[in-house]
């Protein structure tokens, strides 16, 4: 398949070495923090938060309490796609006040649907909202790791971590946000291995059906 887009998916992979002494540059950490922003999410409400994380010291930190991954020490850059501790009527209504003066929206078309997702979060269990902040950081994560794939950035997904200690080394407590996935993003090191390795994959025929 003769396709620049496809050509960069293959081209990525999960980085298990980063080259420390390379840096990504202000102009590419925009553009992933703008693909971040424009991640689709349900209802459009955004749970969610990216923390941007250069400091060596507490990149240091965190090796032990990622299960010794060293990319979080290496990578460029440690993105933490966090969810916000839960979604109140207040952080619902904030949205249709943005959606009100950005589109110019009328409140009798906007007021039915705040009233309807306002009643339905409130019903829900804390688990269930966390369930659901949890999806919207994953579609945020693929979105990043294609943006990554264009740019010629290299990622790791991870969540092979502690998100607890992350929290707590971090003090997300006090942003009233937690941590659910970990991306670390820089340039792949000469040395490592697994980028040579064939991507292995069940196929297409095997993984779409058509009706």
């Amino acid at each position: 398949m003769n396709s620049e887009i496809i050509s960069k998916l293959r081209w990525r992979y999960a980085t298990k070495k980063f080259d420390p002494n390379k840096i990504l540059s202000e102009a590419k950490l925009e553009i992933l923090k703008e693909a971040f922003n424009l991640t689709a999410t349900s209802y459009g409400l955004q749970p969610l938060r990216l923390l941007v994380l250069t400091d060596p010291t507490i990149k240091e930190q965190l090796v032990p309490i990622s299960m010794d991954q060293l990319q979080v020490k290496d990578a460029s850059h440690v993105l933490i796609i966090c969810t916000e501790q839960t979604v109140t009527s207040k952080y619902i209504e904030a949205h249709f006040s943005r959606v009100e003066e950005i589109r110019n929206t009328p409140r009798k078309i906007l007021d039915p649907f705040e009233d309807f997702l306002v009643a339905s979060f409130s019903e829900m269990k804390p688990e269930e909202i966390d369930l659901w902040m949890t999806k919207q950081a994953y579609l945020a994560m693929g979105n990043l790791l294609t943006v990554c794939a264009l740019e010629g950035i290299d990622a790791c997904p991870m969540e092979g971590f502690e998100p607890e200690k992350y929290d707590e080394l971090l003090e997300l407590h006090k942003l009233g946000l937690r941590s659910v996935l970990v991306l670390p993003v820089g340039y792949r090191a000469e040395d490592d291995m697994f980028a040579d390795f064939k991507k292995v994959r069940r196929g297409v025929k095997d993984v779409v059906i058509e009706l």
